[in-house]
């Protein structure tokens, strides 16, 4: 990768979205079973099938969540590459927490 990329920036940024389309969900990222059910929801999502439509502002929001945690993933991946160590805040980190533990319970590995 070339150029130099702000990752921390970056991080910061996505976690404050995260944080606000929390919010519209009325997620508590204090509630490991409330933030494990959204795991699971984000782990079902095939976008196209009705189960992952934006029919709602909920749906949509959701849905932005979900990519969110993709591109959090992402922005931790490309500055691990390049040898710094990036991560978000509380909310990122309880729906971490939670997608790792439902890919495991799912027989995922790493």
């Amino acid at each position: 990768m070339s150029g130099f990329e702000n990752y921390s920036r970056e991080a910061l940024q996505i976690e404050h979205e995260i944080e606000r389309k929390g919010a519209i969900l009325g997620i508590d990222w204090d509630d490991a079973v409330q933030v494990r059910e959204l795991a699971r929801q984000a782990l079902d999502c095939k976008l196209g099938e009705s189960n992952c439509e934006p029919d709602d502002p909920d749906d949509r929001a959701r849905i932005e969540l979900f990519g969110l945690a993709q591109l959090m993933l992402t922005v931790m991946k490309e500055s691990a590459d390049q040898n710094l160590l990036t991560h978000g805040g509380g909310a990122w980190k309880a729906f971490a927490r939670a997608l790792w533990a439902e890919h495991e319970f799912r027989g995922g590995s790493a």
